[in-house]
């Protein structure tokens, strides 16, 4: 099952601070919902353990990031694919483009993933609505971490 997810998030913070913070492997576990594990293996490869419940699916995934920085720190690409074992699997990919807003960043971003096993039996509705309810939760939770970071350098600066 192919499924697609776009939106965008103004985050008040410049570019190269987002830009930084989004290969942050700390900041990037503590905004992943659900989030067990982060390893950067390099600067391109990364590696996850992620616990998601999909309707009465509940699953832990392993999966693999590689990263393609050759648009920094404008925009930057990533491709990956996880196992969650009998649950099933998932494999996609997503641009994210970063867009210079003054001392504020426009994050804009289109994923796309092809889902299969159990967690593809369970429609398309139901995944489509899980993925965009934890795509909100991670740049909430990235945006938030983002501006507190910024507070105090924003802070010695007065």
């Amino acid at each position: 099952m192919a499924l697609e997810l776009k939106d965008e998030i103004l985050i008040p913070a410049p570019r190269d601070v987002v830009y930084a913070a989004l290969n942050d492997t700390a900041m990037l576990k503590a905004a992943i919902p659900g989030c067990e594990e982060l390893l950067r293996h390099s600067e391109t490869d990364l590696e996850a353990k992620v616990v998601l419940k999909i309707g009465p699916i509940k699953a832990r995934f392993g999966g693999k990031v590689v990263l393609d920085q050759s648009g920094a720190p404008g925009s930057f690409s990533l491709t990956g694919e996880g196992s969650g074992g009998v649950a099933g699997f998932a494999k996609g990919g997503a641009v994210v483009t970063l867009e210079d807003r003054g001392a504020e960043t426009l994050l804009s971003y289109n994923a796309t993933a092809d889902v299969g096993g159990k967690i593809a039996q369970l429609g398309n509705r139901l995944i489509a609505g899980t993925a965009k309810k934890l795509a909100d939760q991670f740049f909430a939770s990235f945006a938030a971490a983002v501006t507190a970071a910024e507070a105090p350098a924003a802070d010695e600066t007065a």
